[in-house]
């Protein structure tokens, strides 16, 4: 319990609340279409507080950050609102706005309240001159990212998208010398450490609810596995029989799919546990070691590792969630390895190893394609998808030790996200 405070303090600074009449507007984004123009203009600060500026400055800052990140949305450049009347929040005209090709007008007034941040957002709809939502936030000083993020994530969900910018990256660290489990934002800020111990904790997997972590702790002689509640600051064992590792929450939270040599023959097999009994069920009965499971989007498949069936190294296949019609996913090669199934369903990230480099490459599950998001001859590993399933979070060690970054999932963006000691097996909340 002592640490709940420094988990879950940056959370409850912020309250938000509907402030107009929204409607509904929803615009579905595809892959391939033109990124769609949006103006987003100096905040208004009400009265003469240094506070209130400062927090203006700062969250549009992060906005910007937010907005560059969606492969969605195009900001405008700033040279371009030199060439209208300056912003009247209380009328908006919407044909200055359309002089310079802006689709979207997102605007913010910023005031200070008591020694507490207000924002107010408003999003507009320029072509059709239509006020479409907004919202007013409320936050301490350390609390003006998250305001940033959640305006971030009502555009996204505005446009039929997942929100990611409120998501949060678990990973491993030695930062304060023992591997412990972190959690940091999608793009790097307040890393928060998680467990205290004086053992070793690997390969963290976040609930869909973001409540609760499951993670390997080497406590005694073998690796068992334990759920950690971030706001209680609870922790259970699950599985403690055998050596216990990566472990994948099913798409609802109900399940939790592991790897356990909790067996007669004592080589890794694939275990799903029904978490409201705690109960385990065997999935794979196999010589062969089967490792990394990944849950299909609906909850009805999973993807893992084994070199079953003569292989000889390392491949990925696919089961159905209980066990039966397992089929090869990868071919040729002579090493695959920990699969990520997107959030969309139609992909699937793994690990490949040629000439002794490993990479992240995609596997389109529809056309059976190949792309490869990673080349740079040095050691890419543990991928893992955004809830959107446009960028994807790995380790490498690109910069010589090991860090955490992302990319999109064309290969593009690569962004370096920790620099404080070692940092590995990043795991991204869906």
């Amino acid at each position: 319990m002592r640490n709940t405070p420094k988990i879950v303090g940056f959370l409850v600074v912020l309250a938000a609340a509907g402030l107009f009449a929204q409607q509904e507007v929803v615009l579905k984004i595809s892959e391939g279409m033109p990124m769609i123009p949006l103006a987003l203009p100096e905040f208004v600060v009400r009265g003469a507080s240094p506070a209130a500026q400062a927090a203006a400055q700062e969250i549009r800052q992060v906005l910007m950050e937010d907005v560059k990140y969606t492969r969605i949305f195009q900001l405008l450049p700033g040279e371009y609102y030199s060439y209208i009347r300056p912003l009247d929040p209380d009328r908006i005209l919407f044909k200055d706005w359309d002089s310079i090709q802006a689709r979207l007008l997102l605007t913010g007034e910023v005031r200070e309240d008591g020694g507490r941040i207000v924002f107010d957002g408003k999003i507009y709809d320029v072509k059709s001159e239509r006020f479409i939502v907004g919202k007013r936030y409320q936050a301490e000083r350390n609390g003006l990212r998250l305001v940033a993020h959640k305006m971030a994530d009502e555009l996204l969900k505005l446009h039929g998208e997942k929100p990611i910018f409120t998501t949060r990256i678990c990973f491993v660290s030695n930062r304060d010398g023992n591997d412990e489990i972190y959690m940091m934002d999608y793009d790097g800020a307040n890393p928060t450490r998680v467990t205290f111990n004086k053992i070793k904790d690997y390969m963290p997997a976040w609930s869909p609810d973001q409540r609760t972590i499951a993670f390997t702790s080497y406590r005694g002689v073998t690796a068992g596995l334990y759920l950690r509640n971030i706001y209680e600051g609870t922790e259970t064992a699950v599985a403690t029989s055998g050596t216990n590792f990566s472990a994948a929450f099913s798409p609802d939270g109900r399940k939790l799919a592991f790897c356990s040599s909790m067996t007669e023959q004592g080589n890794a097999d694939i275990f799903v546990m029904d978490l409201a009994t705690r109960k385990s069920r065997r999935v794979t009965y196999n010589a062969a070691t089967e490792t990394a499971p990944s849950w299909s989007p609906t909850g009805r498949e999973i993807a893992f590792t084994t070199d079953r069936l003569g292989a000889g190294s390392p491949q990925i296949y696919i089961m159905d969630a209980e066990g039966s019609n397992v089929r090869k996913a990868s071919f040729g090669g002579n090493y695959h390895d920990a699969p990520a199934w997107a959030p969309t369903g139609e992909r699937i990230a793994f690990v490949s190893r040629v000439d002794n480099t490993f990479d992240i490459y995609v596997l389109n599950l529809r056309t059976n394609q190949i792309s490869k998001l990673t080349e740079n001859n040095v050691r890419n590993e543990s991928p893992s998808w955004s809830p959107d399933g446009r960028h994807l979070v790995f380790a490498s060690n690109l910069s010589g030790s090991i860090q955490v970054y992302t990319v999109d999932y064309d290969g593009a963006n690569l962004r370096r996200l920790t620099d404080r000691g070692e940092n590995k097996l990043p795991n991204w909340t869906n």
